[in-house]
């Protein structure tokens, strides 16, 4: 099988490519508009970029063609987000603020998770978050109605446990993300690991 997305199948591409590029991590992603009012949404087309400097990319689609979502606004106009990673812990609660609440209605309040400072970025973290990544934006790339925001990483929050201190490698019993998998409700557990050495 093969799929034309340039043509019979672009308006399938999100749902092709969605299903396929599994799992994906959950950037649920704190901001604030101009008048300071805190907003969240999870975004899964996001990853880890590079790390010299330490950069991550998340890409939200628009509300509808040519109105960005708040996320996307708010980052344009302030330049910060706070990207908190999700766990199992608080995946029911990551997914109510995907819901389309009314304007200036709190995510967080409404989802039943807690804002706290941030160190050096006004949007806040999420406390229940197992990590949370406090962001100044690099750049924003247009490509159609994508649009791809790059964030150069200033500080890490890391819940208490998760990290071995010595050799900063993740204790996997004590990290449990969960990933998006196909539309429109899919997730995975990543409980269910192998390791596999490189060659030398």
């Amino acid at each position: 099988m093969e799929l034309d997305l340039t043509g019979p199948h672009r308006d399938d591409a999100y749902m092709i490519l969605a299903g396929l590029v599994t799992p994906r991590p959950i950037a649920l992603t704190t901001t604030v508009d101009v008048e300071g009012r805190v907003n969240a949404a999870p975004f899964s087309f996001f990853n880890v970029l590079g790390d010299s400097p330490p950069i991550v990319g998340i890409c939200p689609g628009d509300r509808e063609p040519g109105v960005p979502k708040d996320t996307a606004r708010n980052i344009r106009l302030t330049h910060e987000f706070v990207v908190n990673l999700v766990d199992e812990a608080i995946a029911e609660k990551m997914n109510l603020c995907a819901a389309s609440l009314p304007p200036g209605e709190d995510e967080l309040q409404h989802a039943g998770l807690t804002a706290v400072a941030s160190s050096v970025v006004k949007p806040p973290r999420i406390a229940e978050s197992p990590a949370s990544l406090e962001c100044r934006s690099h750049s924003i790339i247009e490509i159609g109605d994508n649009r791809l925001i790059i964030g150069e990483v200033l500080r890490v929050h890391v819940r208490d446990g998760i990290f071995d201190p010595v050799t900063w490698l993740v204790k996997p019993d004590h990290y449990h993300p969960i990933a998006r998998m196909q539309s429109p409700h899919w997730y995975a557990r990543t409980r269910d690991m192998f390791e596999m050495r490189r060659p030398k």
